[in-house]
């Protein structure tokens, strides 16, 4: 992301202007037992630019700024057994991260269709509320039909437009923020109705420099249960990948409240790392990065690149 304000990181207590142009990373480093590292300098780490390397100029752990957090919800059919878990976990998680003076939160729910549910806010009421309405298309339905509306057909009730909702939410509001922002991805990753390809949402999100990560949360007995979860985790893991975060998979000894605890503590420690690009010659287009750490045995998750129009 390139930074265009003026930012103080108190940690070396460095001021660059409004006329210095910043490349910003926001990494978290893991031990081989997957412990979060908190305890790393500026000189640990290497950074590589197009494998020339750059010089970190501006670091921080938990640097505080503010974080901007979407919830992106699969409401298919598929998912109808598995939803109220999801609702409960991500309102505590929701309650219990985001600090009202300073982060806000959206939920977008996809299934046939996708839906903004929650703009962006601080309000955990709002929220909640737009947790209380994530509904699988056949109980919608059902409502509808008691409200004297029109029966839908079940030709209407199928599909998942899972990159769509991550094009919506990279584009239309995670793009205009600022700081730190994540969106947080639940679904089995099946895509059978979305009007883009995995490239293309993977791509709006590395343009909005925005983090995925995705929680894999399937129910077996759905459809063709194990066949979802295979190829669904295959493409969770990609998306989480390309974009610097974490990919997680709900399971019986690693529950959706257990996942969200681990989600919590990593976006409250991050490594916030920026540098001044030496790249200046170069075409637009997409350029790779590489950080890795000095110290033998750590992992580090981070973007693996990002794009410049100029």
């Amino acid at each position: 992301m390139f930074l265009t304000t003026t930012i103080i990181y108190a940690q070396d207590a460095t001021t660059f202007s409004t006329d210095v142009r910043v490349v910003n990373l926001f990494a978290t480093v893991r031990d081989v037992q997957g412990h979060a590292v908190h305890d790393l300098a500026k000189d640990d780490f290497d950074l590589e630019e197009d494998g020339h390397p750059q010089v970190i100029r501006y670091f921080s752990l938990d640097s505080g700024l503010p974080l901007t957090l979407g919830l992106l919800v699969d409401t298919s059919i598929s998912q109808r057994r598995v939803l109220g878990e999801e609702r409960t976990a991500s309102y505590r998680f929701l309650s219990q991260v985001l600090r009202p003076d300073q982060d806000r939160a959206f939920v977008i729910h996809f299934d046939r269709d996708v839906e903004l549910l929650a703009d962006l806010t601080s309000s955990r009421e709002k929220l909640g509320d737009a947790l209380a309405r994530l509904e699988t298309p056949d109980r919608r339905a059902r409502n509808e039909r008691k409200r004297g509306g029109p029966d839908i057909g079940r030709w209407a009730l199928g599909g998942t437009a899972l990159y769509d909702s991550i094009l919506l939410a990279s584009d239309e509001l995670m793009r205009k923020q600022a700081g730190r922002k994540a969106l947080i991805l639940l679904t089995d990753g099946v895509d059978n109705g979305s009007k883009i390809g995995l490239f293309h949402a993977i791509e709006s999100a590395q343009r909005a420099d925005t983090l995925i990560y995705s929680i894999l949360f399937s129910d077996r007995d759905a459809y063709d249960g194990v066949f979802a979860s295979a190829t669904g985790k295959k493409t969770l893991q990609r998306i989480s990948h390309e974009t610097g975060a974490a990919f997680f998979e709900v399971t019986t000894t690693n529950p959706i409240s257990a996942i969200y605890s681990q989600l919590e503590e990593e976006l409250r420690n991050q490594y916030s790392i920026g540098y001044r690009s030496d790249r200046t010659d170069l075409a637009p287009g997409y350029r790779k990065i590489r950080l890795a750490t000095k110290r033998a045995g750590l992992q580090v998750e981070t973007r693996d690149g990002y794009y410049t129009s100029h």
